[in-house]
């Protein structure tokens, strides 16, 4: 019976949980033999690859309720990846392997589909974007920074359309992520930069990745869906073993939630193309998870993926570079966390959230068959 209720449930994405209850040794007879009945499913079910989390618990335990409401986040991402899509605008620049996909790969992972949108699609509908559709995105960016006025219409204008044009293309295409060929095509062709779009669409609940890094969107998707907030797909860019912290960055995309409330949040220029329009602030104190969807071979295939799962501290520090950065301590030394990234040769994009959902990323890995590779 256990093992046709797990079958049943896998096909329809809803996770196991066995839940044994301690039998009271009363010097009487044994009444109800639950923790015997749990091991016997699990044995049945682990010879056929069935997955399943377990629990040896009293009804009314605390950390029994705990295992319930993690089991039913994850239940909830498994079956929301299976019906996500990605929007992939243009493609990764060159050289940039690490931002690689297979969507073949991806649906028989997730169930995730890629819709691949045109870059000269989207270039062309925010050079058209109206007056009232750019106007939307100025009034929220005036909502967060107080120095609009000083980066120039015309460039802040440029970024607005191409807010309103990401957010369309992702509302007509049911998107639930967007992976974007953000440079350089924008600077040259728009004037402007794409990043303080993408950061409000991250902030609106629908993740924005930058160079078109469609793994790294799916993920943003997974962990905004465990967590309940925002998720940041990031560099990092320094580790220094002295200070035992490291620094996640990227021009100044992240959303504008991350901020440290301490410090204002500045709209800013990109540090390489000198074009608005970008947010600048250094990331908030507090928990977070890391995570990263690594593929091990060039040729791989769906067999040789790996979540790598890791864990650290926020600090609240100064900006350590221009745009969006945080510095952070991570649970490992710096030198095992630098080790394990060139060890395995991971991808350099991260993908962070605040909250610690390591145990819940661990759950969703064992269900999807994705072994887990610990980076802290």
């Amino acid at each position: 019976m256990a093992v046709e209720i797990a079958e049943t449930l896998q096909t329809l994405g809803v996770p196991l949980l066995l839940w044994a209850v301690p039998d009271a040794r009363t010097g009487g007879r044994l009444r109800l033999n639950s923790f015997c009945g749990v091991n016997l499913a699990g044995h049945a079910l682990t010879r056929r690859g069935l997955a399943y989390e377990y629990l040896l618990q009293p009804v009314d335990a605390p950390e029994a309720l705990h295992k319930l409401e993690q089991a039913a986040r994850v239940g909830h991402a498994l079956r929301l990846l299976g019906r996500t899509r990605i929007g992939l605008v243009g493609d990764h620049p060159p050289g940039f392997d690490t931002c690689d996909y297979d969507v073949d790969d991806l649906q028989r992972l997730f169930g995730a589909d890629v819709a691949h949108i045109p870059l000269e699609a989207v270039l062309d509908a925010a050079a058209a974007a109206s007056p009232h559709d750019r106007q939307v995105f100025l009034e929220r960016a005036a909502q967060v920074v107080d120095n609009l006025d000083e980066l120039g219409a015309d460039a802040t204008g440029g970024t607005a359309g191409v807010y309103s044009a990401l957010r369309k293309v992702a509302e007509k295409e049911n998107l639930a992520g967007l992976a974007v060929r953000c440079w350089p095509e924008f600077f040259t062709e728009l004037g402007c930069a794409a990043c303080g779009a993408m950061s409000l669409l991250t902030e609106e609940g629908r993740p924005a990745t930058c160079e078109a890094d469609v793994n790294g969107a799916l993920i943003s998707v997974l962990l905004q869906t465990l967590s309940e907030s925002a998720a940041f797909l990031a560099d990092l860019v320094s580790m220094d073993a002295e200070s035992d912290s490291g620094v996640f960055w990227h021009c100044g995309l992240a959303p504008v939630s991350m901020a440290d409330p301490d410090v204002p949040i500045r709209g800013t220029v990109h540090s390489n193309r000198k074009l608005p329009f970008l947010f600048e602030f250094p990331l908030r104190p507090g928990r977070i998870t890391i995570a990263r969807l690594h593929r091990r071979g060039r040729e791989a295939g769906a067999d040789d993926y790996q979540l790598v799962i890791g864990g650290g501290e926020m600090v609240r520090a100064p900006k350590s570079f221009g745009g969006t950065s945080g510095v952070v301590r991570f649970d490992r030394p710096v030198p095992q966390v630098l080790d394990a990234i060139m060890g395995h040769g991971l991808e350099h994009h991260f993908n962070i959230t605040y909250g610690d959902v390591e145990e819940e990323l661990r759950m969703f890995a064992k269900w999807a068959g994705l072994p887990v590779l610990a980076l802290t």
